[in-house]
């Protein structure tokens, strides 16, 4: 039997996140005819919105479904049976995209890490540059490893393709980083961009997206792996007047349309503003619990969640199950070789200062109860950064 438990519950994993009373309500609608005109308003709606977060100029294309059915779409509209692309371990969510490509009859050439970085554009740029037959035919690197808490400089990786001299199609998953971690497909000429509702932009789990560029849309043409559901030559002309070629998520588009409006009203850089500063003050918490940040650079940590490792001898899962039971706190699994070993702290979508210093205050206070060595005060480390933040400002404005 359940337990009534008081106040709300701190979900900070790292999506999905806690969806927004103002996004729940918008959601709260009847069931439209998903081919009549009301519907085809808020198609045009979200599909010429949804751009606004990818910043680009082309089209943005909408699936019911997870951010691995946009991997999957990525890969089959622009490849051919056989094809090689080169992609970087970035950590488990990388080595998922990896397996996918290989069922589907790929050849993924993986670039190895210890996981504890992003991406790293020399070492891609040096295999593009071996390539001179140019068997390489997509490079697919994760914006934010989910896993992790590292996120790799994708305009780095675009000016290593390019010293390369190789045309490679460059595919990127933004699944936990878009809506929170500035990201601009155009301007970085990635070809094609992934994914998914359920991190920044707020929503349920339930959409995925491609954004496409003009060089991705002309690989589609000549691309021979099998597609259907995922077909881009079956969206577009469908979107083109606000429709999709089949039954759309309708109720999730209501919220993905408050969802883009809300991310304007607090203005994108903001946005991502708030982001640097939350993440950076749960890194001083762990730093001031004597603690592990598992990104080893600086110049990768991700503005997104901070994962963080216990000591030898002492199991995170433990950790995470006694926040759970006495501090009703979700706090991210290790992932794979992570299991066991490593903690996540999430710190993104619709969150605030104080929602992530209630979250540090049950982490440090079941730190305590599961007797793991670490030193007090990591939370008032990150409330001094948090209150210098808010100083600063005022301070500006006074000069």
């Amino acid at each position: 039997m359940s337990h009534y438990r008081a106040g709300r519950h701190f979900l900070q994993i790292p999506g999905p996140t806690p969806v927004p009373d103002r996004i729940l309500r918008a959601m709260d609608m009847p069931v439209l005819d998903h081919r009549g005109p009301d519907f085809q308003e808020l198609g045009r709606s979200v599909l010429a919105g949804i751009k606004t977060i990818f910043k680009t100029k082309q089209p943005v294309i909408i699936y019911p479904a997870s951010g691995t059915g946009a991997w999957e779409a990525s890969l089959v509209n622009t490849l051919s049976p056989g094809d090689t692309v080169l992609m970087y371990e970035t950590g488990h969510f990388a080595a998922l995209w990896k397996n996918l490509a290989l069922k589907l009859g790929l050849k993924p050439e993986f670039i190895s890490s210890d996981w504890r970085s992003g991406a790293d554009a020399n070492a891609i740029e040096s295999r593009l540059r071996a390539d001179s037959g140019h068997a390489i035919k997509a490079v697919c690197v994760v914006h934010n490893e989910t896993s992790t808490g590292a996120t790799s400089r994708i305009d780095e990786v675009r000016a290593a393709i390019d010293a390369a001299k190789h045309p490679a199609l460059l595919m990127v998953d933004t699944i936990s980083s878009l809506g929170s971690v500035d990201y601009r497909h155009d301007e970085w000429g990635v070809d094609v961009t992934i994914a998914g509702s359920q991190k920044g932009l707020m929503l349920p789990p339930g959409l995925s997206f491609n954004a496409i560029s003009e060089k991705a849309l002309a690989a589609s043409k000549t691309a021979k792996l099998p597609k259907a559901f995922w077909s881009w030559e079956d969206m577009l002309p469908h979107n083109a007047n606000g429709f999709f070629p089949y039954t759309p998520a309708t109720t999730l588009l209501y919220g993905l349309d408050e969802a883009i409006k809300m991310l304007h009203e607090e203005g994108l850089p903001q946005v991502f503003a708030r982001h640097e500063r939350l993440a950076e003050a749960t890194r001083r918490a762990v730093q001031g619990w004597g603690l592990e940040i598992l990104c080893r650079d600086p110049k990768y940590y991700s503005p997104v969640l901070t994962t963080v490792m216990t000591p030898e001898g002492h199991n995170a899962d433990t950790l995470r199950k006694v926040a759970l039971e006495h501090f009703d706190i979700s706090l991210g699994t290790g992932l794979s070789k992570l299991a066991g070993k490593a903690f996540r702290i999430g710190h993104l979508g619709s969150t605030n200062e104080l929602t992530v210093i209630g979250a540090l205050a049950g982490v440090e206070m079941a730190l305590q109860l599961a007797d793991i060595p670490h030193q007090t005060g990591g939370v008032h480390s990150a409330m001094r950064h948090l209150t210098e933040a808010a100083r600063a400002p005022a301070a500006r404005a006074a000069e």
